[in-house]
């Protein structure tokens, strides 16, 4: 409280009550799988292709990432994570490599390494400069690292001797691109000659010779794999489209398969903001894919969604047409749909764009049988284009049946969280729970006029409880302080049915 001692007009700022709550993204996907170049085990933004390709290279043989991708930009995503997997391989697999001649050109002092293995390093130049200015040690260089014609890093006075500008240690410590190290250790080097290496040698296939579930599945103490998604709260959508290659390739078997996506559903189950987009196992018919479903998988969870079949896309590694399992597309139009309409809208009813076709177009009584038990189908229509007919989860729930229920109490709960930490330590008192119903009404209400909430008034649509039955002494003694919330989603139009019925029409005439 301030103090009043002396004669004057003062000035206080009174806090209004009610603070604003700005409802979080729900459009953030990750993608985890086999990739050209880029690194290891560690989620990296992007936002668009280009922002991919340049890091993690073009499509390539034996992976689906790329196309996963692709088609999850093209489908209408805006910001997504990216996980390499399959770093084990590195040691199959040689970086590209230079050596830097010394000064008298009779001996090699330094060998330079590109950081990551295979062919990602064979566009890596060294140039090799001398400080200018008089009296500059003879045992002082510069390193200069490009790749292509952009200049990447630039390690000043770096010196052959030992101490704090060894080149050793300063390049191994600082660079992201090369490792050098000395080809005489104990003697005494030359510094390099002036000029420019070209780093060459690097494997031709970054596909590791072997994966294993844990490689995708990953340890979040370690941060491997989707385990080091944990760590990055903006997700809310995770696929892992190289799974099916693995597969595909005989690297993974049926059990591994769905130990994967069993081990998805978990994480997803675990962080509790985000869902699991599933793949189907490939090549698979409309009795095969429910017995998968129903009788081996038995998946049951609100957090995780199945979509099928896999869509046939353009490969431009080699021109032809190849199927490809949909979760990155469907990605595509999860996120698309939060930003036209909503996350509330269910994203279903919506063109798959670069789908040329489907890996079977099923007929409405094999679809009968598929829907009931949460497969969410692709149909191509007649003068309608290819489009996800289904959006429904893979939980037995009646009441998360369906994907936009489940995503939108993912958004309302998280939004909540994140703006009401100014709640705590605050004084647990009446007018404190005052503020949190304002708080959170206005949220509601705002979220009702968007057409999320159900009913024809807030008090329909909505409650929040907060006042001393839901705090009881006991409960304020222990620290606590309980708000109840209701609200009522809107759930989509699943099946549309007209009623029609022959009336007896024209009139009567009656002659007298």
């Amino acid at each position: 409280m301030p103090q009043y001692l002396s004669p004057g007009v003062y000035v206080e700022e009174l806090d209004g009550g009610a603070r604003p709550i700005e409802g979080v993204g729900t459009a953030v996907a990750a993608f985890v799988g086999l990739a050209a170049a880029g690194p290891f085990n560690r989620p990296t933004l992007v936002t668009n292709w280009t922002q991919f390709v340049t890091t993690f290279g073009e499509f390539m043989a034996g992976s689906y990432l790329a196309h996963a991708v692709y088609g999850y930009f093209q489908n209408g995503g805006g910001i997504a994570y990216i996980v390499r997997v399959g770093g084990d391989g590195d040691s199959a697999v040689p970086p590209a490599r230079a050596e830097l001649p010394a000064a008298g050109g009779k001996e090699l002092p330094y060998r330079v390494n590109a950081v990551e293995a295979g062919p990602a390093g064979n566009d890596i130049q060294v140039e090799v400069t001398y400080p200018e200015g008089e009296g500059v040690p003879e045992d002082v260089f510069n390193l200069v690292v490009k790749r292509g014609i952009n200049v990447e890093e630039t390690h000043e006075n770096l010196s052959t001797k030992r101490g704090k500008q060894n080149a050793v240690t300063v390049v191994n410590t600082a660079s992201k691109l090369i490792r050098i190290e000395e080809t005489s250790a104990g003697a005494a080097l030359e510094r390099p000659v002036r000029g420019n290496v070209q780093l060459a040698g690097g494997g031709s296939s970054p596909v590791p010779a072997r994966l294993q579930p844990q490689d995708y599945v990953g340890d979040v103490a370690d941060r491997t794999g989707f385990g080091a998604l944990e760590a990055i709260d903006d997700v809310t959508m995770l696929s892992v489209p190289d799974l099916t290659a693995a597969y595909e390739g005989g690297m993974i078997d049926a059990e591994g398969f769905q130990a994967v996506q069993l081990a998805m559903i978990a994480h997803c189950e675990l962080m509790g903001d985000r869902m699991a987009i599933l793949d189907p196992p490939p090549g698979l018919n409309a009795q095969q894919i429910r017995e998968w479903r129903v009788d081996r998988a038995g998946y049951d969870s609100k957090y995780a969604t199945l979509y099928w079949p896999r869509i046939k896309v353009l490969d431009p590694l080699t021109g032809q047409n190849i199927f490809v399992p949909p979760s990155g597309h469907m990605a595509g139009i999860w996120a698309n749909t939060d930003n036209e309409r909503g996350v509330h809208k269910a994203p279903a009813n919506a063109v798959v764009r670069g789908a040329i076709t489907l890996e079977l177009n099923i007929t409405k009584n094999e679809h009968d049988l598929l829907n009931p038990v949460g497969i969410n189908c692709i149909r191509a229509f007649p003068g309608r284009g290819i489009r996800v007919w289904g959006a429904r989860t893979l939980s037995s729930d009646p009441a998360w049946k369906y994907i936009n229920v489940r995503r939108l109490f993912n958004y309302l709960e998280k939004s909540i969280q994140v703006a009401t930490d100014w709640v705590v330590f605050e004084p647990n008192d009446r007018d404190l729970w005052s503020k949190i119903r304002r708080t959170i009404a206005g949220f509601l209400v705002m979220e009702w006029r968007r057409g999320a909430l159900f009913g024809n008034t807030p008090n329909e649509a909505f409650y929040v409880k907060c006042d001393d039955e839901t705090n009881p002494a006991e409960g304020i003694s222990a620290g606590q302080v309980v708000c109840d919330i209701g609200v009522a989603p809107v759930k989509p139009a699943e099946f549309v049915i007209f009623r029609l019925q022959q009336l007896e029409g024209g009139v009567s005439l009656v002659s007298e």
